[in-house]
């Protein structure tokens, strides 16, 4: 009964601050004109990103749930990390998803230890309260962190995959350097070559390029800070320094392209060779194992075990 109680205290509280926090004042004009400015580039950016087709796998529910979030985080004064939404932007995942997934998350996580003790509590005749609510808290906390913690993972996997379209990207655009085409026009004849999800990425950004009327390489430098990519911050830097001269252009991607394959290479090398070390421990220890199960009976009769 005390657990009971415990608990229902807590969610009331929960639910007091919450509804105190949602309930506030309208913003003022100019604020709220700001907040709309934002939320149509925002709309109109993830618009473009045809090739991750992510607002048909989320859920209008959590997608409104994350909009509030969002709206109430930025009304606070809180924002989000760069790097949080760098991680994002390559997931092809918005970031009103993501508040709304680490929300349920974290009230899934609050809400499993005591769903887990109650048996407990029923079969032993209670449990002290410190312990479910410490676990509670722990639990809230760990699934505040898991979705970003698996974020962060396919954004990686995502980056290295970008990695390495970009250095084929780099060959295709040197080709159509070759055959007399313009950066502008090598650019686009290249990234229409193939319809996998980065390449769609970069035709997406430089046909906004074209209809905004600003030069390919600053969309491409735009989209690296997006995805934070830095062969692609640089990609677009050379081709504003060099966009002028054909044969220095073609020399550059050539060299950058051949660059970023060597440096995938070794980077390859480098996974393989710590996947080789994490399976030559399990080995290590599945030895171990073995010799123990093999020398306990003789060990223990001598021991007197």
């Amino acid at each position: 009964m005390t657990l009971i109680m415990v608990c229902g205290a807590i969610v009331g509280a929960g639910l007091f601050v919450a509804l105190r926090m949602i309930d506030r004042s309208a913003p003022a004009g100019p604020v709220a004109l700001a907040q709309l400015d934002r939320d149509r580039r925002r709309f109109t950016r993830e618009l473009s990103l045809t090739a991750d087709r992510r607002h048909q796998a989320e859920s209008l529910r959590m997608r409104r749930l994350g909009t509030n979030l969002r709206r109430l985080l930025e009304s606070r004064g809180v924002q989000v990390p760069a790097s949080v939404r760098a991680d994002l932007g390559v997931a092809g995942r918005s970031l009103e998803a993501h508040l709304a997934t680490s929300l349920m998350s974290g009230v899934a996580g609050f809400f499993s230890p005591i769903l887990l003790l109650a048996p407990v509590s029923l079969v032993t005749g209670g449990v002290p309260v410190v312990i479910p609510i410490w676990l509670s808290l722990i639990g809230a906390l760990l699934g505040l962190v898991v979705p970003t913690t698996q974020l962060r993972t396919v954004a990686a996997d995502r980056r290295r995959d970008f990695r390495h379209v970009l250095s084929a990207f780099l060959d295709l655009v040197a080709m159509n350097l070759a055959g007399g085409r313009g950066v502008p026009e090598a650019l686009s004849s290249a990234a229409g070559i193939s319809d996998g999800w980065a390449f769609v990425r970069i035709r997406d950004t430089l046909e906004t390029a074209r209809l905004q009327g600003i030069t390919p390489w600053a969309a491409l430098g735009e989209l690296g800070e997006e995805l934070s990519v830095d062969e692609l911050r640089d990609l677009a830097t050379a081709l504003a320094l060099v966009a002028e001269d054909g044969a220095k252009v073609r020399e550059s991607l050539a060299a950058r392209a051949t660059s970023m394959r060597r440096r995938e290479l070794a980077d390859t090398e480098g996974r393989a060779q710590t996947q080789s070390q994490s399976m030559l421990m399990a080995q290590m220890l599945l030895a171990i194992g073995f010799l123990i199960f093999l020398a306990y009976p003789a060990v223990s009769r001598v021991m007197g075990f």
